[in-house]
């Protein structure tokens, strides 16, 4: 869909975001929950078996690269050192340098792999750039960072020669009767020479089972190769799981606050709205039953102003506990409810649903306020006059995407909406992210995790 206001072609632009979201989702169809199927033969075919291969084959010529560049560029700034200190901002450079191989790794892994590292936090922000340097090439994280660059050539070396024989080994089995004729002397396995057709068609046996194996062998070597990898290139130091304790902490507070506004709003609408309907439909009815001692005839406009009374009572109950929880959700689930919210929209709404296998009643919920506040909040502010909402199982996670063609200039820090959206996300430990630069478009991604 195209809206009004280009997309940003930037890597954070909506269209990209859009667009990672469908690759994502895509790329879950194809490969199902599980990467590698349990069914030999479908494992031997499967796309998933072929891009860890090409990954672990790939290794020895990534760390090549690395290797040389990153002990290249060491030397030179120890060598450096005693030349007007030449060599410190060379050693910085080096560190971002060994920080954006990491990112272009995560990446890799994310891609042939479908393993998502998460990048290391951040350190605390000093008012000092040179602060700022200091901690970031101190840093445990930068440190891991750059032992796994150095690492990654033994890494490939044993990988790809174990991926070698994995598939190599079988296949020569497999295809000995055709050519140990040709040999001077048979073949010699080391334990005992191939030298009669009935040894070679044992032997081809054995190398069919061990490649309909070597599956699992692969599935094996990429889940280790992917464990060095989040150890290095992700979170694994104790002062990160503590700084991730404290985020904790933070999103529990967040969320208890968010819930106790969420009690007076049901609390206000409760007293000025249905209470006050039922307040009034108790007056009039008062007013009918004195009426009707004098004056029976003259009833009928009260029970009349009573009866409307009733429904815009129940009118409004019923607004109420949709608000809470709507019943649709639970019945039928999170395209349904997001279908009736697009509806009730007076901005036009495209919805886009793909979340099978359906999520906790919990993650439903949340991701259905997130979209209901999003529509609200472009429908009174944005202008907008078109929006589309996606909504996408990614890996192990749900991935809800909000755009509109609005005016954009969305701040998260601004007003209470968007900031009670991030505290509800924050509760299930989710993400929320505002792509909104003036002018538009805005772009809300939310991700939630579903394991």
């Amino acid at each position: 869909m195209t809206f009004g206001g280009a997309a940003g072609t930037g890597e954070s632009g909506p269209g990209a975001q859009w667009a990672e979201a469908e690759q994502a989702g895509a790329r879950r169809r194809l490969f199902g929950a599980d990467p590698i199927p349990l069914n030999p033969l479908r494992a031997l075919v499967s796309p998933y078996t072929w891009l860890a291969t090409t990954h672990l084959l790939a290794s020895l010529f990534l760390g090549i690269g690395t290797f040389t560049s990153v002990v290249t560029l060491l030397a030179l700034s120890v060598g450096l050192l005693p030349v007007g200190l030449l060599g410190v901002p060379l050693f910085v450079l080096t560190v971002y340098y060994v920080r954006g191989l990491a990112a272009l790794e995560r990446w890799w892994f994310q891609l042939t792999l479908g393993v998502r590292i998460p990048p290391p936090a951040q350190p605390p922000r000093a008012p000092s750039l040179l602060r700022n340097v200091w901690t970031l090439c101190v840093s445990a994280a930068t440190w891991r960072q750059l032992f796994y660059q150095l690492a990654l050539l033994p890494i490939g070396i044993a990988t790809m020669t174990v991926t070698l024989a994995t598939w190599s080994g079988p296949v020569a089995l497999l295809l000995l009767p055709a050519y140990y004729d040709r040999l001077p002397e048979g073949a010699n396995l080391g334990l005992f020479r191939v030298t009669h057709p009935a040894q070679a068609a044992l032997v081809a046996a054995a190398g069919a089972l061990l490649l309909l194996s070597a599956p699992l062998a692969i599935r094996v070597l990429s889940t280790v190769n992917a464990a060095v990898g989040r150890a290095l290139l992700g979170r694994f130091s104790a002062a990160e799981l503590t700084e991730r304790v404290g985020e904790l902490e933070q999103s529990r507070r967040r969320v208890v606050d968010s819930a106790e506004a969420e009690r007076r709003r049901i609390e206000r609408d409760l007293h000025d709205g249905a209470q006050q309907r039922l307040v009034g439909l108790a007056m009039t009815l008062g007013r009918a039953k004195a009426r009707y001692a004098t004056d029976p005839t003259s009833v009928g406009d009260l029970l009349n102003e009573a009866h409307e009374e009733a429904k815009q009572a129940v009118v409004e109950l019923r607004d109420l506990t949709r608000g809470i929880h709507p019943p649709v959700l639970t019945d039928r689930g999170l395209d349904a409810a997001l279908s009736a919210l697009a509806a009730r929209s007076p901005v036009p709404v495209a919805v886009e649903v793909d979340v099978e296998p359906r999520p906790s009643p919990t993650v439903e919920a949340i991701a259905y306020f997130v979209v209901a506040e999003a529509l609200t909040n472009l429908a009174r502010h944005a202008h907008a006059t078109q929006a589309s909402v996606l909504a996408s199982r990614v890996d192990d996670g749900l991935r809800i995407i909000v755009l509109d063609d609005g005016r954009g200039g969305a701040d998260p820090e601004a007003g209470t909406g968007l900031r009670g959206l991030a505290d509800r996300v924050s509760g299930v430990d989710g993400t929320l992210m505002v792509y909104s630069p003036p002018g538009g478009p805005t772009v809300i991604t939310v991700e939630l995790p579903c394991g």
